[in-house]
């Protein structure tokens, strides 16, 4: 047996899933997913399963869903209503093996066992299972692939099997299924295809080589078609035939490019390595990401697996390499949401990539920076001045939210989020904000930063209209909570844009300090005069926000604390949403939550709830949420565990982890993967009290009692810092760059390169 072809030994490092049943197959299909933020491909199981194609027979269940995704490969499908979609592309992992003329497929004759590892570890997809066919013929195989972390051109698959009979005529068939499907074809060669996506004028290359040795001996293949292979011959019993098969794929955005010469450059560097050098190239580059990125937590093993199946998940969709695309609501890993970019990107992800691979979450922003003319267009059509973000957001920058959708009875029913839920321009500039506090990188500000800043700020002072008694006003918007809509003064809008302008004012006052030249010619870009900033300045002052002044408390938006009260917990044993079980009428009178709203502001911005007021809205809201969205549990989690509520912050984690991790779970569509950054925010930057966006790296943990340590890295200005934390201390190196100051707690402390700095917790 290939130790290749072995998983990790480590059961915290590997994820296994035994059998197969046509009731989870699509959840673990997303579970299992693989990637390397340029392609991702679902786990589906490549030899024992028929062919997939679209079907109009709705009541019908696909036993398996297996597609292929290239980040920013949208086109616009035939659906109503019309939005752009990730394509699919060729299905290149699917084996037809025929024995005796019987194809070998999982709902004939009988699997004996099956068991798909992901090994975390190594970022491999495992597959080990005999099969018995109807006729009496065993067979034994196991499989790894995966998509090369080292060059995300590539993907490997190896396939070792063996029969358990003399002179079984064996047949075995490799191609890429459904090449092209959507597309049209610009080429069709040997090893070699490109295809041109009908709208959008996308291209993708795709390459492949394959072979097949038996007993060593390597097997001459039938080419019929262009990107086949097909092999015949006569079994010896226990004797292994190894298939493995490369891969490689590029994508054009510009109609006069092709992207086949550099499929086949990318191919030809995979080849002259040779299978085992790409596994072992990309094992190296996998390894080199969990040095940085691991998290490592005493005294918890079930949290411990969750957290490093998160971090897998996050590692395996950013690419930072390419500035033109984001990380969608589901990553790679399945097709709901369409592929589309939410707010979940900028306040869910990017604060892991910030600390952990701050070249991943450059790359990020520059895909807002480069849709920024989208986003001035959409504030333009609705009378605003600045830059209002997409709700969805394919590769554009337009909006891509659907206007309605189809009811089940055929009605329209109209989707507002597109059209009112604003706050993505605040959360836009929130991220960009605090990259630039925690990396320093002043060129990103200058070159990209500053504008994204400066066009949202601008937006908000148009968006906040002054009323008869003097004050600024945010109507017609959905916050979070979008549970209520057309709301009026949501406390989280109105406070982010508050935020947003006050930074803008910030960042051009550091311009005209640091680079006179650069500020100036911004600001003739942007017609950015002194009344306008002038009326900034009125606009922070004026925008109401909710909060009441003697509680500290803030409403969530004008109204809420006149709807009606609704004991949440009374329908904590229902398996549908809240909204379902008591209907959408009452659930919008009611002053039922749907996910973290006021909570998200707690932990986005905690200097707006001074003294005890963050305790005191959190009381306030914590009950009153329903947590309709998978964005929610992780949000209260980070907020529980900042305020001291180490058993509420757990439970909320554990509950965001089973999400995706339990054996039934709802993410057939792919995962959901800003509950994974949400669940590293709550480790971390709850529990391990990390800031970055101070003068200093500071440290302000909170461990739960059960804990023994929690340990991390994280980069913060052209510096790397191991920290570990136990109950009695927080032990920090510095790793790599020039001495610092760091605070732990009230403590102010010089980190010195190499030396261990040791700060008791009383």
């Amino acid at each position: 047996m290939c130790k290749e072809l072995q998983p990790t030994q480590d059961l915290h490092w590997i994820l296994t899933h035994e059998g197969y049943s046509v009731m989870t197959e699509s959840a673990v299909e997303s579970r299992f997913a693989f990637g390397n933020g340029f392609l991702g491909m679902r786990a589906a199981r490549s030899v024992s399963r028929g062919p997939t194609w679209a079907s109009w027979l709705g009541y019908i269940r696909w036993a398996s869903w297996p597609r292929c995704y290239v980040a920013g490969l949208f086109d616009m499908p035939n659906t109503e209503p019309p939005v752009p979609a990730l394509v699919p592309v060729a299905d290149w992992s699917r084996v037809r093996l025929l024995l005796d003329g019987e194809p070998l497929a999982a709902r004939d004759g009988e699997m004996l066992y099956g068991t798909r590892t992901l090994d975390l570890r190594r970022g491999l997809l495992l597959s080990d299972w005999m099969h018995r066919m109807p006729g009496g013929v065993t067979f034994t195989g196991q499989e790894l692939r995966l998509l090369s972390q080292a060059d995300r051109a590539t993907g490997l698959q190896v396939l070792r099997f063996a029969l358990d009979r003399d002179g079984v005529e064996v047949r075995l068939e490799a191609s890429f299924g459904l090449a092209g499907l959507g597309m049209e074809p610009m080429r069709l060669e040997r090893d070699l295809a490109a295809w041109r996506t009908e709208g959008t004028g996308k291209a993708v290359g795709m390459a492949g080589a394959a072979t097949l040795s038996r007993g060593g001996d390597v097997a001459e293949a039938e080419r019929p078609f262009p990107l086949r292979w097909i092999w015949r011959w006569r079994s010896v019993t226990g004797q292994a035939a190894v298939f493995a098969r490369l891969v490689a794929v590029t994508r054009a955005d510009r109609p006069e490019d092709d992207p086949a010469p550099r499929a086949a450059a990318a191919l030809e560097r995979s080849t002259s390595l040779g299978w085992r050098a790409v596994l072992a190239a990309h094992e190296a580059a996998w390894a080199e990401r969990w040095t940085m990125n691991d998290v490592v937590i005493e005294g918890d093993d079930e949290l411990q697996r969750a957290l490093r199946f998160a971090v897998y998940h996050l590692t395996s969709a950013a690419n930072p390499d390419d500035e033109r695309v984001s990380i969608g609501a589901r990553g790679l890993t399945g097709d709901a949401y369409f592929g589309h970019v939410f707010w979940d990107t900028e306040i869910y992800l990017l604060p892991f990539y910030t600390a952990v691979w701050p070249e991943a979450a450059r790359a990020l922003l520059m895909y807002r920076f480069h849709t920024l003319p989208g986003a001035r267009e959409k504030a333009a059509r609705m009378g605003c001045r600045g830059a209002l973000y997409p709700w969805e957001s394919a590769d554009t920058g337009a909006e891509t939210t659907p206007e309605s959708v189809l009811g089940p009875n055929g009605t329209p029913i109209e989707i507002l989020t597109g059209k009112m839920e604003h706050h993505i321009s605040a959360d836009v500039a929130y991220a960009v904000w605090h990259y630039w506090r925690a990396t320093g990188d002043d060129t990103f500000l200058r070159q990209a930063g500053a504008e994204i800043l400066l066009e949202t700020a601008r937006f908000w002072v148009s968006r906040a209209v002054v009323e008869a008694d003097g004050r600024r006003h945010i109507r017609h918007v959905i916050g979070p909570d979008e549970y209520h809509e057309d709301v009026d003064d949501n406390a989280f809008t109105n406070v982010m844009a508050r935020w947003t302008i006050a930074r803008g004012l910030e960042v051009v006052a550091l311009l005209q300090a640091r680079w006179p030249d650069a500020a100036a010619a911004l600001r003739t870009s942007l017609a950015l005069d002194d009344d306008e900033l002038a009326e900034w300045r009125e606009a922070v002052g004026r925008i109401v926000d909710g909060r009441d002044p003697a509680s500290g408390l803030y409403e969530q938006f004008a109204g809420f604390h006149d709807l009606a009260l609704l004991d949440v917990a009374d329908y904590a044993d229902h398996a549908l949403p809240i909204d379902v079980v008591i209907g959408r009428e009452r659930t919008q009178g009611s002053q039922v939550v749907k996910q973290a709203d006021v909570v998200a502001l707690i932990a986005l911005l905690p200097g707006e709830f001074p003294g005890s007021s963050a305790k005191t809205n959190f009381r306030h809201y914590e009950p009153r949420c329903a947590h309709g969205s998978s964005l929610s549990a992780a949000m209260h989690a980070l907020v529980a565990a900042r305020l001291g509520h180490a058993e509420m912050a757990l439970r909320y984690m554990h509950e965001t982890a089973s999400l995706d991790l339990d054996p039934d779970p709802n993410s057939a569509g792919g995962v959901r993967i800003a509950g994974l950054g949400g669940l590293w925010q709550a480790v971390v930057r709850g529990f391990g009290g990390l800031n970055l966006a101070g003068e200093r790296l500071e440290i302000d943990p909170r461990l739960p009692p059960q804990w023994q340590s929690l340990s991390f890295r994280t980069r913060w200005r052209d510096r790397t810092v191991a920290i570990k934390i136990t109950p009695e201390r927080v032990e920090a190196t510095l790793l790599t760059g020039e001495s610092m100051e760091i605070g732990v707690r009230a403590s102010f402390v010089t980190l010195e390169q190499g030396t261990v700095l040791r700060v008791g917790l009383s």
